[in-house]
Order: structure tokens, then C-alpha cells, then sequence
């Protein structure tokens, strides 16, 4: 009776995990849709904070929770891995940085040091969820998360036409009063957000996948393939443009050419950088925020003055002067030299960065705790030093470092991947390093949006490359 009771719980646990395996495909295809389409409306608001709990939250939990019951058997493969193992270290310095800024420097509350904590757990959820299923019918699936992409960048290319013609509603989380579900409407001349919470979100996210689906034009086969994906790269490109983000524009460039020296296709490096920098003279927005930063500069370098004095030749002259009646001597106002400024780069270099600077000099080795700084650094490094210091950013750099080492063990990409799979890790190559780029302006991997789709993207990409090299060992 033991045994059968035994054998009855291991199929039912076998069932079990049946069930798990095949509805991951769908969870992870409901991430990559829902969580960049839907928009950030608050469904339970946390008092006195930015922060709100939203929809993709509980579909994130859902996700944590079926990967926690896919990991526990095997754990120990789990900390094996460098990559997890490197994400483990980074969140518990994290974690030690809270407890410091909430007990030793004061520089922060504990429950909205603790929110901010969780959400970078949550934003490697979706990695996670991937080591944990991933391998189970891999290219298959690989094809139809490809799908789920596509279907999500027309769609917000779809909402982003509607919010300029059709007036569809603009949520965005940059404010107090905003990050509240306030329904905008976009007016001419300004930045274009889509779906997401912010222009510099949207931007972000296409830099990311956009040198996914135009790499994977030259990979994959199938004629109407590459139209589809010819048609929503151009869809991409357009959101990506209307958002007036000049680094974003610069790192999708750079992303998008090593995305196709990897797959060798350089000639066609040349016709994707033409058709790009002729599509992006269509961007009144972004031509004038290019034109206003090279004219500032420009009216800088013509106002520095190079004088040349000789100290043997300077005389002192005076002029005798009959004060009037009053005694007062009337002074000529001087006119106000012009000032001459960039308002993004000036608030970056007058405010944002010299906080952040500040809070790392309190404690450079662990930071101040999360939510130390502020709303926005603009600067994805600063803003690492800053809130946990030292520690915190070299944790980060080693689990950059690891996924990079681990794409590189790959190389060349051409002799060991092929179609659709050949596209995709190329993609996400040139994705991540774009990434890194525009981390030197925007708080990228903060952004929610973007941040869970990111890891969700990487884990595919690794874990297929963790394929390719245990199969050409065996």
C-alpha cells in the first residue's frame, strides 16, 4: 500500500510538472506581451511613495512562484551557475546597503528601501523562470517567443499612432501626480511613450529589439518571414525616432552593427545605417534636440577667449573725476552675459549626477540604500554607486561579465548557430552592449518595462548558448 501510495504522488508529481512545462510557454509569451503593452495604471497605491502594485506584478508573481516549485528539486544545479550565482551576490549586497542606509547613514526609510529591494528581485524573475524551463522543446518555443516579440513592438507601434491621430490616453510614471494613472493626451511637438511609463523607456526598449528582429531579417528563410519582420523593424524604428532620445538613437546604431558583423552580413551593415539615418531627418523632434546640443557646444567653444598679457607693459592710468552736487557717481548696469545650455545634459551635470556623486562619497563602499538618490539619476553607474556603493556596482559588473564571457564562448556565431537561433543571440548581443550605452544616460535597468524584458531576453539568449557549448563538448 506504501509503495503504491508512492508511485500515485510521483505521477501526480510528474503530472505536476507536465502541466508546469507546458504553460510556461504561454507565461513567458504573456510577459513579453503584457508587460511592455500594458500601462502602468496603479491597481493598489502604496502611501507616500512612487511605487504602486500593478497588474504585470501579480502576472511576475505567478511566474515566481511556478519557477520556485520548478528550481526546488534542483537547487544545487541552481547555485552552480555563475550567472545566478553573481545575481544572488549583487541582490545581497543590496540588501546589506538597505540595512546600512535605513540603521547607520539614515539616508533611508526601510519600507520604500525595501520596495525598491523587490523590485530588482522581481526584475530577474523572468531569468530565472527561463533557466528553470526553458530547455524543454527549446527552438520550437525560441520561434514563438520571436512571435510574441513582433506581435508586441506593432502593437505599440499601433497605441503610439493612436496617441498622435486618434488621441488615445498617455500614462507615465515621471511625476507623483502622473505615476497615479493619469490619462494625458500627447501634443504636438512632444516626445512620443506609447505604452510605456516614458519616452527614455520606449527608446530603451527598442534598442534592445530592434537589432533582434533586423538581424533575424538576414537569417531566417522564409520570404514572408522577412517581410513581416522587415515591416515591424521599420514600425520599431518609428517609435524609436518619435521619442527624440539622441543616446538612444546613437546606441541602437552601434547595437544594430555588432548585431550584423556577428552573423557577417557587413554590406548589409552599410544599407541598415543609410536607411536608418535618412528615416531618423524625418524626426523634427529629434533633428532639433541634435541641432540644439551641437549649437550650444558650438556657441561654447566660439565664447572661450585666449588672452595674452605682458606683465612688463601694463600700466595703470587715472583720470581725475568732479563728483556732482550728490556725490553719487552713476554706474551703468552691466548686461547679463548669455547663457548657453543644453536643459538635459545641464540638469545631469548640475543636479542629477552631483547627487549621486554625493550619496557615494557618504559610504563608497556599500552606498546609501536604495531609493537613496531620488526618482531619477540618469545614470545607470552613478546611480549603482550611489545606492550600494562600490560593491554594489562591481556585483553588477560580474553578472554583465559572465553573460558576456558566456556569448563570447560561442564565437563565431555563424559555425555554431544557425536561422532563427543565429538572429536572436545576435541580437541580443548587440541589444546588450546598446543597453550598456544608453545606461550612461537613462536609469535603463530601473525602468520596470524594460528591465523585465531585458532579463527575460538574456536568459533566452544564454541558455541557448550554454546549449550550443555542452553539445560541442559532447
Amino acid at each position: 500500500m506504501v509503495y503504491l501510495r508512492a508511485r500515485d504522488r510521483q505521477k501526480y508529481m510528474q503530472k505536476l510538472l507536465n502541466l508546469l512545462n507546458k504553460s510556461y510557454k504561454y507565461l513567458v509569451a504573456a510577459i513579453l506581451i503584457i508587460v511592455p503593452l500594458y500601462p502602468k495604471f496603479p491597481f493598489i497605491e502604496i502611501p507616500g511613495t512612487y511605487v504602486s502594485i500593478r497588474v504585470e506584478d501579480f502576472l511576475l508573481a505567478i511566474a515566481a512562484l511556478l519557477t520556485f516549485i520548478k528550481i526546488v528539486p534542483n537547487i544545487k544545479k541552481v547555485f552552480n551557475d555563475g550567472i545566478t550565482r553573481a545575481m544572488i551576490i549583487f541582490l545581497v549586497i543590496g540588501l546589506v546597503s538597505l540595512l546600512a542606509g535605513v540603521f547607520l547613514t539614515q539616508t533611508v526609510v526601510l519600507s520604500i528601501g525595501a520596495l525598491h529591494l523587490l523590485r530588482r528581485v522581481e526584475y530577474f524573475i523572468p531569468f530565472f523562470a527561463v533557466m528553470a524551463f526553458f530547455p524543454y522543446e527549446r527552438a520550437k518555443n525560441l520561434e514563438f517567443f520571436v512571435k510574441a516579440l513582433m506581435i508586441t513592438v506593432f502593437a505599440a507601434f499601433l497605441y503610439g499612432l493612436g496617441q498622435i491621430y486618434l488621441n488615445f490616453p498617455v500614462i507615465v510614471t515621471q511625476n507623483s501626480e502622473s505615476s497615479k494613472g493619469a490619462a494625458l493626451s500627447w501634443v504636438p511637438g512632444a516626445q512620443l511613450t506609447s505604452t510605456f511609463a516614458g519616452h527614455y523607456d520606449l527608446a530603451a526598449f527598442m534598442v534592445l529589439a530592434l537589432p533582434i528582429l533586423i538581424t533575424l531579417i538576414f537569417t531566417v528563410k522564409d520570404r514572408l518571414s522577412k517581410i513581416l519582420l522587415s515591416i515591424v523593424s521599420l514600425s520599431g524604428y518609428w517609435l524609436l525616432i518619435s521619442t527624440a532620445s539622441r543616446i538612444s538613437l546613437a546606441s541602437y546604431l552601434a547595437a544594430v552593427c555588432i548585431s550584423l558583423v556577428l552573423i557577417k552580413k557587413y554590406k548589409a551593415i552599410i544599407a541598415v545605417l543609410i536607411i536608418s539615418l535618412v528615416l531618423s531627418g524625418f524626426s523634427t523632434s529629434l533633428f532639433t534636440r541634435y541641432k540644439s546640443l551641437i549649437d550650444v557646444y558650438f556657441q561654447k567653444i566660439r565664447n572661450v577667449k585666449i588672452v595674452e598679457a605682458n606683465l612688463a607693459d601694463f600700466r595703470v592710468s587715472a583720470q581725475e573725476v568732479t563728483l556732482p552736487a550728490g556725490g553719487e557717481v552713476a554706474v551703468p548696469t552691466a548686461t547679463p552675459n548669455p547663457v548657453f545650455e543644453d536643459r538635459s545634459t545641464s540638469i545631469r551635470l548640475n543636479a542629477e549626477w552631483p547627487t549621486a556623486i554625493r550619496a557615494f562619497m557618504k559610504d563608497p563602499l556599500i552606498g546609501t540604500g536604495y531609493s537613496s538618490i531620488g526618482l531619477a539619476a540618469d545614470n545607470d553607474y552613478l546611480r549603482l554607486l550611489a545606492e550600494v556603493g562600490l560593491l554594489g556596482l562591481l556585483g553588477f559588473t560580474l553578472i554583465i561579465v559572465r553573460i558576456l564571457l558566456t556569448f563570447v564562448s560561442a564565437f563565431p556565431l555563424t559555425e555554431k548557430l544557425s536561422g532563427v537561433k543565429l538572429g536572436f543571440v545576435a541580437g541580443v548581443i548587440g541589444g546588450t552592449v546598446g543597453t550598456l550605452m544608453n545606461a550612461v544616460f537613462i536609469d535603463v535597468f530601473e525602468a520596470s518595462k524594460f528591465a523585465i524584458i531585458f532579463w527575460l531576453l538574456i536568459g533566452m539568449a544564454v541558455y541557448l548558448v550554454k546549449d550550443v557549448i555542452y553539445e560541442n563538448k559532447n
